[in-house]
This record gives C-alpha cells, structure tokens and sequence, in this order.
C-alpha cells in the first residue's frame, strides 16, 4: 500500500466498487461487461492526469478530462478521417483532440464550448495527443467518447 502514495483513496475505492460489482453479478440482478470495467479501474490507476502524462512523457494510457476549446483545426483526411482540435484544461495545459470521423459522429464544436473526453493519450512535446474517442469496432477495448451539449459522441 506504501507505494500507491497518493492513489491510496482510488485504489480502496476500486476495491469497493469491484466488491460490489461481484455481489452484483452473484445475485444476477445487472448485467456487467467486467473486462471493459477492469480496463477502465486500471487505467485511471495507472494512467493519471494528462499534465502528469505529459511531465512523466508517457503514453497509452487511458485519460479523461474536460476543458475548452480553444481551437478547432482542418479535419485530418490521410487515411481515416479524424476532426482535430485543442483542449485547454484548467491548469492551463493544452492537448490535441484527433477524433475519428469514420468510426464516429463529428462534434459540432466552436471555440469556446466545453467538453468531456475520455480516450488514448500519446505524449509529444506539444502536449499531447488524445486519440480513440470512440468506440472499438472490433470490441477489443473499452474506446472512449466526447460528451457536448448534452449528447455523448462514440
């Protein structure tokens, strides 16, 4: 327990939750996918903020954040087609947004508007990209979302 430091609180909070899901489960009242509820425990365990991402230059991981946006950028239309734009979180940090427009509906951003994202961080030195913001076709991981004005986008 003397590593997880500051995760300390997360970590028994996890724990509950993963009991009460197996007592759930047990008695056949909800319907769970547990792989996908694992994958997201850990990774909010091991992945962390996007600014700790980006100090400790780390990537994969899962991340989930709001902010504003500050700027939305040409689609990027090599290969699968991805809309792009910046997030500024509270802290100031700024992160790239690539959202597959293939897999998943465009959001009808503007700068300014807020939102939610869960998805993949990838560190570089502009301070990051967040990438699989929607489903996986292929059911092979949890996927991500965006969620504004009141509609979530997969």
């Amino acid at each position: 327990m003397r590593r997880l430091g500051r995760n300390r609180g997360l970590f028994r909070a996890a724990i509950f939750i993963a009991a009460g899901i197996v007592v759930l489960l047990s008695r056949g009242d909800v319907d769970f996918d547990l792989g996908r509820m694992w994958e997201s425990i850990v990774g909010r365990l091991s992945g962390g903020s996007v600014e700790r991402m980006y100090a400790a230059e780390r990537s994969n991981a899962d991340v989930e954040f709001a902010g504003t946006v500050t700027n939305v950028l040409p689609d990027d239309l090599q290969g699968s087609r991805h809309q792009r734009f910046i997030v500024e979180l509270a802290s100031g940090h700024t992160v790239l947004v690539s959202h597959n427009i293939d897999l998943a509906a465009r959001v009808p951003l503007q700068r300014g508007d807020s939102v939610d994202v869960r998805g993949e961080y990838e560190w570089n030195d502009r301070g990051g990209v967040v990438h699989w913001t929607h489903r996986d076709p292929q059911g092979r991981r949890s996927g991500g979302w965006i969620r504004h004005g009141g509609r979530e986008y997969r």
